[in-house]
């Protein structure tokens, strides 16, 4: 049986991993050995904070401040990406937004902002990737969420953006195939140290079969999973929730 796939010498590109989960998957593909470049839209003094830890770990590493939602910017991003590490093994398609907000006063703009950056952002960066992970047989790990399999109340559009993501995975890993695989992780409740309403995590927790929320290094853990199992699984979603999304 063929064992994980090292992951020394390869080159990964990180939306959006300046802070919390995305800073984590960053980290983990580091202590695999790989080179990492991460974009930031507004972080810049994390992002710097990030490679610099990544750099202790005794690997290249870059932050490329880069906007998902547009085509040229993240474009730019990954063209980078390639020329500094002489190719492009794995893209994590992290960078999003998230806000709780009632149904009925979501606007307009709220509704586009949230798929402008969940949904969209994935696309193009996939899309400015395809030529560089077709020659190396790379892989693309999309970050949903649990929301996007679980209909939450006041969550509506972002449960929605997130929807498309695991739909946008499937078709991919579909339209990609077999020169690239395309998978998600769909992580449950998260507690980042920022989070605003701890009591909240807490209550969700006790509700979780595994009575805790999960950590970014959790959802760590399962991108490594896809980058490292083989390259025959591809259209799947891994949920990272310590079994809530069975309540």
């Amino acid at each position: 049986m063929r064992g994980m796939m090292d992951l020394r010498g390869k080159s990964v590109l990180i939306t959006g991993a300046a802070r919390r989960i995305g800073r984590s998957i960053a980290l983990g593909f580091a202590a695999a050995g790989a080179n990492v470049s991460i974009t930031y839209l507004n972080s810049e003094k994390d992002a710097s904070r990030t490679v610099a830890d990544l750099t202790s770990l005794g690997v290249q590493a870059n932050a490329i401040r880069a906007d998902v939602r547009e085509e040229q910017s993240i474009a730019a991003a990954i063209t980078h990406t390639v020329q500094k590490f002489g190719g492009l093994d794995v893209l994590v398609n992290n960078a999003a937004v998230y806000e709780t907000v009632r149904f009925e006063q979501i606007t307009l703009e709220q509704w586009d902002r949230m798929f402008e950056t969940n949904t969209r952002g994935p696309f193009l960066s996939s899309k400015a990737a395809i030529e560089a992970l077709r020659r190396s047989n790379g892989r693309i790990i999309n970050i949903g969420s649990l929301g996007g399999i679980r209909p939450w109340a006041t969550h509506a559009h972002y449960c929605s953006s997130k929807a498309a993501l695991i739909m946008l995975t499937q078709a991919m890993a579909k339209a990609l195939a077999p020169l690239i695989s395309v998978n998600c992780v769909a992580p449950g409740m998260i507690s980042t140290g920022e989070n605003r309403d701890e009591a909240l995590i807490q209550k969700i927790a006790a509700k979780t079969p595994m009575k805790r929320a999960g950590t970014p290094e959790d959802v760590a853990e399962a991108v490594l999973f896809f980058a490292q199992a083989t390259h025959f699984i591809t259209g799947q979603v891994i949920t990272v929730d310590g079994g809530l999304g069975l309540e």
